[in-house]
């Protein structure tokens, strides 16, 4: 019997390809939880902390992905060591060398791993000889952490900022777990001057944490996975094979799951990550209460958004170099934003949408207009108007975002084009009345003012904490009832 224990301990150490470790999921909450209670003992300790999680870190990574943690370690060492080189060395053109061969050894690694096949497929139509595909797995999370060694060597190159002095603090700064699977992506001038600063975990940090956590819960496990298990699923996967009511209701349901399956994990990492005493910068505010695409760019993934802007558009040029130069800055900046999320024509077209719609309302705004409609008896209305039309053309976008091919997106709105049959809609709400409701308590918690949430917020904040505890437990019970029979991955932990 004895024996038997060991090894199913063994068997719950060690990566299962066909159970990974996420947030979502039991396992997870026990270990967190185990390990807090380690951390808390430890962690005035700067040292013993700074292992302590790293080790952590590196664990979980492994239990989410297996050996592919030896390409964020791989990753670590080069970019230490090459950033060091890059701030030590004085000869300019030296110096930009250096910087190339960063950029090219992170892109490089992966465009192999993510691009490859992309490329091949490409080629195969052209050639007389055709290539196999290779049998590429992509690296969990690598399109996260090559984004953070990118910003950080390219900073150090630009003496903005100074290179960390050990390397198990740059390894650390890489690997540190909310944030590793699916960011936020997190700039090393943020996070790495809270490393060695002793970490004082305060009511309001604990109540905060408390209140992301339990959001995230809600919207991830709740919210975002049922609607998707229930409904979104088998209507995006075969588009064809449903009438133009279901698959517009599918349209309307996946801005929803995927807005709460990737700011659900957003918020879960900015909420452990306070419990530990970081503080990890927001990633969405309410996106679809924007008027415009570009203020959606600046509610929705925040940090990609920051990242590109920063990284790609101003080096570029920005805006300073002409309209034309401006344009064509959006549109590659947002060409590579789409294909940074997958190696398909859908995410390269969803790009394309968006640079399109960011590129019209600069021509809008240079006549002087700011949004598409404009109606002359109320301000507010005409940014209420404004948001609906935003919203429906984000929704627009989602659709080639989503589906599994290019033909396939064409198939549905076709299908929502020509073949709707309104009269469905009643038999449609019958068989799935728990969609539609969830998709109403998304649509209004999503619809809540910033501060009216930031009263919530605080309420949870100033609960003793007994009370704390009742409604962290409280949430975890209604969130198993809901809990789906196999988990949900994360939509974001392909990319």
């Amino acid at each position: 019997m004895q024996g038997i224990d060991i090894h199913k301990l063994a068997e719950a150490l060690l990566y299962q390809e066909k159970d990974p470790l996420f947030f979502n999921s039991a396992f997870f909450m026990l270990f967190f939880g185990l390990f807090l209670l380690v951390y808390v003992l430890s962690y005035q300790i700067n040292k013993l902390r700074v292992y302590l999680l790293t080790f952590f870190s590196l664990y979980f990574f492994y239990k989410t992905c297996g050996w592919y943690v030896g390409f964020i370690l791989l990753a670590a060492f080069f970019d230490y060591n090459i950033s060091h080189t890059i701030y030590s060395t004085t000869n300019k053109n030296s110096r930009k060398k250096l910087l190339v061969c960063s950029i090219i050894a992170n892109v490089g690694l992966l465009f192999y791993f993510k691009y490859t096949n992309f490329f091949l497929n490409i080629a195969n139509d052209f050639a007389a000889h055709k290539v196999h595909p290779l049998k590429l797995i992509l690296p969990v999370g690598i399109s996260f952490y090559t984004f953070e060694n990118l910003s950080y060597t390219i900073d150090v190159y630009k003496g903005v900022f100074k290179p960390v002095r050990k390397f198990i603090d740059y390894l650390f700064f890489l690997s540190f777990f909310p944030k590793l699977l699916m960011g936020p992506i997190v700039r090393a001038a943020d996070f790495v001057p809270q490393i060695h600063k002793k970490p004082v975990v305060t009511n309001q940090q604990v109540g905060e944490g408390l209140y992301l956590i339990t959001a995230g819960i809600i919207k991830k496990v709740i919210i975002s996975d049922y609607i998707n298990a229930n409904y979104v699923i088998n209507i995006f996967d075969n588009p064809g094979a449903h009438t133009g009511i279901e698959c517009l209701l599918a349209v309307y349901g996946y801005p929803m799951v995927i807005y709460c399956d990737f700011s659900g994990y957003s918020d879960m990492a900015i909420g452990m990550a306070k419990w530990m005493g970081f503080d990890i910068n927001i990633n969405f505010l309410s996106p679809y209460q924007s008027a415009t695409i570009g203020e959606f760019w600046k509610r929705w993934h925040i940090s990609l958004a920051s990242w590109l802007k920063d990284y790609v558009y101003i080096p570029l040029g920005g805006n300073k170099e002409g309209k034309f130069n401006t344009y064509k800055n959006l549109m590659i900046t947002m060409l590579l934003g789409g294909f940074w999320h997958g190696a398909s024509w859908n995410f390269l077209f969803w790009g394309a949408l968006q640079g399109t719609a960011l590129i019209a309302e600069k021509l809008r705004t240079g006549m002087g207009r700011q949004y598409l409609l404009v109606l002359p008896w109320s301000a507010k209305a005409t940014r209420v108007a404004a948001t609906i039309i935003t919203f429906h053309f984000v929704c627009l976008g989602w659709v080639f975002f989503r589906c599994d091919t290019f033909s396939n997106s064409w198939v549905m709105l076709g299908q929502i084009a020509g073949n709707f049959h309104f009269n469905l809609l009643k038999p449609l709400f019958n068989g799935y009345k728990m969609v539609f409701v969830m998709l109403f308590i998304a649509m209004v918690l999503h619809g809540i003012s910033f501060k009216k949430e930031g009263s919530f917020r605080q309420l949870v904040v100033n609960l003793p904490l007994p009370l704390k505890i009742i409604y962290f437990f409280l949430c975890i019970y209604i969130a198993i009832q809901f809990k789906q029979a196999e988990i949900i991955k994360p939509i974001y932990l392909q990319f």
